[in-house]
């Protein structure tokens, strides 16, 4: 008796053992999205004011602007952007042509970027004063191409102002425009 009840316990186990627990033979996937969104848009920081310096009739008056920032937060597969530069006239007391400094001995260049972030390439229009440009039209300051997501470049340009003999004494007032696009 104790043989069949050691072959039933056997034959229980081996009925139990080759049953087992079924595998499962299917997956389930999920597919998960999400959106990343632009920090911001495309901007540029300009100094509120600056004097440059001051000299006499004939003479050039030189001087740096301040740091010129453009921060590109749009994050772009493609975040290429330009920066340009024009100026006004400058002018004093009621602009006639003696308290006018026309915008055509406006000069300017930028310098290199003094700092930068992000991917691609940051080109200055004018990196040294050989390569300064009269700002009385749009001209590039600097750009960017390249890279992908967001980016910022600052830089320090120069402005270069030729005084003409006959410009009467006075304080002289100008803008410089910069634009981003």
């Amino acid at each position: 008796m104790r043989r069949k009840i050691l072959a039933g316990v056997a034959g229980i186990a081996a009925v139990v053992a080759l049953a087992g627990p079924a595998a499962a033979d299917t997956t389930g996937d999920t597919i998960v999205t999400l959106t990343v969104d632009a920090a911001g848009g495309l901007s540029i920081t300009v100094p509120a004011s600056v004097n440059i310096g001051h000299g006499v009739e004939g003479s050039t008056v030189t001087g740096q602007l301040g740091p010129v920032t453009v921060l590109d937060q749009r994050g772009s597969l493609t975040p290429n952007w330009t920066a340009t530069v024009i100026s006004t006239d400058f002018t004093t007391g009621g602009g006639t042509s003696g308290e006018t400094i026309p915008n055509i001995n406006v000069l300017y260049w930028s310098g290199p970027a003094t700092a930068t972030a992000g991917g691609g390439t940051f080109t200055p229009g004018q990196p040294t004063a050989a390569q300064q440009v009269i700002i009385n039209v749009p001209r590039t300051a600097m750009s960017h191409t390249g890279g992908t997501g967001n980016n910022f470049a600052t830089w320090n340009p120069t402005l270069v102002v030729n005084v003409p003999v006959g410009t009467v004494q006075g304080v002289y007032t100008g803008t410089v425009t910069h634009s981003v696009f």
